[in-house]
């Protein structure tokens, strides 16, 4: 049996929205298993959009801010949005120090607020929902 390797980052589906949470740094191999998973989970499930957590990560390196760069690029020519929420300030003040964009990915700052760029709004019901 040939299985693909797993990073063991769990990929919820809320509705048209797949939600992650990195919950502790990433190595290269992981980071490549995660972007091929998502991306699959995003084909086969035709989601709109992607929220990943970052809230946990103390560490961003230039290899995962690529993967996450790539990965909302991969999303977008699949038809969905991809929000990184919960970077930590000293994660943004060390990405900008080495000179690291992350061109082409949304960021929020805090899960809440990217679910709610998404769609998606806590508590209400779906007559309180704004049209999109």
């Amino acid at each position: 049996m040939n299985q693909r390797p797993t990073a063991g980052v769990p990929i919820l589906r809320l509705g048209d929205v797949l939600v992650s949470g990195l919950l502790n740094e990433l190595d290269d191999k992981s980071a490549l298993a995660f972007t091929e998973e998502l991306t699959e989970t995003i084909a086969t499930t035709g989601a709109r959009g992607v929220l990943i957590d970052i809230s946990r990560l103390e560490l961003v390196d230039s290899f995962v801010a690529r993967t996450l760069m790539d990965l909302s690029t991969t999303a977008r020519l699949l038809g969905a949005r991809v929000i990184v929420a919960g970077m930590r300030p000293p994660v943004a003040i060390t990405l900008v120090e080495l000179g690291i964009e992350l061109a082409g990915v949304e960021t929020a700052l805090s899960a809440e607020q990217g679910m709610a760029a998404l769609g998606w709004y806590r508590g209400a019901s779906s007559q309180e929902r704004p049209e999109p």
